[in-house]
C-alpha cells in the first residue's frame, strides 16, 4: 500500500498536465494481436477517464497478411511499402473492417471487477481522413496504395469535444469515392500534426529505441533522429523514430515510442519523471542553468539528507536565499535533480566549488560532470585562475577529474581563516 501512495502522489502533477491534452496513439496490427493488447485497452480508459483527449490509431499489416496468404495470394513490396493492387484490396478492407470493430468491442466491454467496469465509452470514427494514390515510383505502380492528403481536424475535434475516443483505420477516401491503404504511421503522424496534438504515443515491440549495446535511449532531439536512422537501416523501429521526428519538426511537443509488449509501459511512459520508452522532443527535457529563487525548495529537498550525514555543510533557507546566484541547478521535468556552486574567495583569483550534490537515483548519468563543466566555465569567465574544494567523503571523484592534493595553506587567507578543523575536509585544487 505504501508503495501505491508513493506513485500516486508522484503521479499527480502528470495527471493534472495531461488533462483535456490531445493525445494520438497508434497502434501497429502486431500490437492488437499481442497477449498485452487488453492491458493497452485498459490503460486507454484509464487515459480517457482522467480527461485524456484520445484519437486511436491502428494498424492491419499482419492481419492483411493472414488474409493474403488464405487467398493465395503473394505480397508485393517496394521500398517497404505495400502495393495494393484490386485483389490485395480486398484483403485490406476484410482485415480493416474486421480488426475496427473488434477494436470497438473490447472499448466497449464493461465488466464487473474489471478495469472496465463503469466506463461507458463512446468510440467515432468515419471519412475523416482524405488520401490520394501515391501513383508510379520508380517505374512502380502502387495501385490502391495511398497517402494521406488531409485529415478533418474540425470533425475530429468535435468528437472529442463530446468525449468520444476517435478512432481512425489505415484507409483514407478521395473526393472521386476511391479507397486507398494507408500505413498507419502516416496516418497518426499527420492526425498528430493537424490536430496540433500534445503527444504523438507511438507502439512497437521494443521498450523504445535501443543504441547498439541493447540499452534504452531514453531521451532524443529530432535533430539527432537521422544519425540513428543511417544505423538502424530499414527496419520496424526505424520507421517509427522517423514518424516521431516528422511529429516533432510539424510542431508536435512530444513524441513517444513504448512497448506493446510490455504491461503497463504506455502509463509509466506519460506519469512518472524518467518514463519507460523513448521520448523525441523539440524542448529539452533536462537541462543545466542558474539558480533562480523560485528553486531554493527544491535545492533543501536535494541537500538536507546529504546535510544529515554530514556530507554537506548545512545551509538554512535563508542561506539559500542570500547565495542562491551562486548555485547552478540540473532541473528535470520540473524538480531539481542536481546542484553545485561557486564561490568566490575575496582578495584573490580563486573559487571554491561547493555544495555539489546528485539526486541518488541519477547518480549513473554523468549530471556531476555536467556541473563541473558548468562551474569551471562560470569561474573562467570572472577570470579566476584556481578552483578548490573541500570534501569529505568524494576525493577519488575530484581526482579523476584532474584535481590534485592541496592544503590549508594553499587556501587565499580569507577562505583558510574559515576552515573548519573539526571537519577535517580534504583540500583540492584545479588549475583554469
Amino acid at each position: 500500500m505504501p508503495e501505491y501512495v508513493n506513485w500516486l502522489r508522484h503521479a499527480s502533477p502528470y495527471i493534472n498536465a495531461h488533462r483535456d491534452c490531445t493525445f494520438v496513439v497508434m497502434l501497429p496490427g502486431d500490437g492488437v494481436e499481442h497477449p498485452n493488447f487488453g492491458n493497452i485497452v485498459h490503460d486507454l480508459v484509464l487515459l480517457h477517464s482522467l480527461g485524456v483527449r484520445l484519437v486511436l490509431v491502428h494498424g492491419s499489416r499482419p492481419q492483411i497478411e493472414t488474409r493474403l496468404a488464405a487467398r493465395g495470394l503473394t505480397p508485393h513490396y517496394h521500398h517497404g511499402m505495400r502495393i495494393t493492387d484490386a485483389a490485395t484490396l480486398e484483403c485490406v478492407i476484410d482485415a480493416v473492417g474486421q480488426l475496427r470493430i473488434a477494436i470497438e468491442a473490447r472499448l466497449s466491454m464493461d465488466m464487473a471487477s474489471s478495469p472496465m467496469q463503469g466506463s461507458r465509452l463512446r468510440v467515432a470514427g468515419g471519412n475523416l481522413v482524405t488520401a490520394r494514390p501515391i501513383g508510379v515510383l520508380e517505374g512502380v505502380d502502387y495501385h490502391h496504395t495511398g497517402e494521406v492528403r488531409r485529415v478533418d481536424r474540425k470533425g475530429i475535434n468535435r468528437l472529442l469535444d463530446e468525449r468520444s475516443i476517435v478512432l481512425l483505420s489505415p484507409l483514407g477516401y478521395s473526393p472521386t469515392g476511391e479507397i486507398f491503404n494507408l500505413a498507419c504511421e502516416d496516418v497518426a503522424t499527420r492526425a498528430a500534426i493537424d490536430l496540433g496534438a500534445d503527444k504523438l504515443l507511438l507502439f512497437g515491440a521494443e521498450l523504445g529505441l535501443l543504441d547498439e549495446n541493447g540499452r534504452l535511449v531514453r531521451e532524443l532531439r529530432p535533430q539527432q533522429v537521422p544519425a540513428h536512422l543511417q544505423r538502424l537501416g530499414s527496419n520496424y523501429q526505424a520507421e517509427l523514430l522517423d514518424a516521431a521526428a516528422e511529429a516533432c519538426r510539424g510542431g508536435v511537443a512530444r513524441s513517444h515510442i513504448v512497448s506493446y509488449a510490455e504491461d503497463g509501459a504506455l502509463l509509466t511512459e506519460l506519469f512518472t519523471r524518467d518514463g519507460g520508452g523513448t521520448l523525441v522532443a523539440q524542448e529539452q527535457f533536462e537541462v543545466v542553468r542558474e539558480a533562480a529563487i523560485e528553486d531554493v525548495g527544491g535545492l533543501l529537498d536535494l541537500i538536507s539528507p546529504l546535510e544529515e550525514q554530514g556530507i554537506l555543510v548545512r545551509r538554512s533557507r535563508e542561506v539559500l536565499e542570500r547565495e542562491i546566484e551562486q548555485f547552478s541547478v540540473v532541473e528535470r521535468e520540473g524538480m531539481i535533480i542536481a546542484c553545485a556552486a561557486l564561490y568566490q574567495i575575496a582578495d584573490s583569483e580563486a573559487g571554491e566549488l561547493a555544495c555539489l550534490a546528485v539526486n541518488p537515483e541519477y547518480r549513473h548519468g554523468g549530471r556531476g560532470d555536467e556541473l563541473l563543466e558548468r562551474i569551471e566555465t562560470r569561474a573562467r569567465a570572472q577570470g579566476l585562475k584556481t578552483l578548490f574544494v573541500l570534501t569529505t567523503r568524494t576525493a577519488h571523484w575530484f581526482r579523476e577529474r584532474g584535481f590534485v592534493p592541496s592544503s590549508v595553506e594553499r587556501l587565499p587567507s580569507a577562505r583558510a581563516s574559515l576552515y573548519n578543523y573539526q571537519r577535517n575536509s580534504k583540500i583540492f585544487e584545479k588549475a583554469l
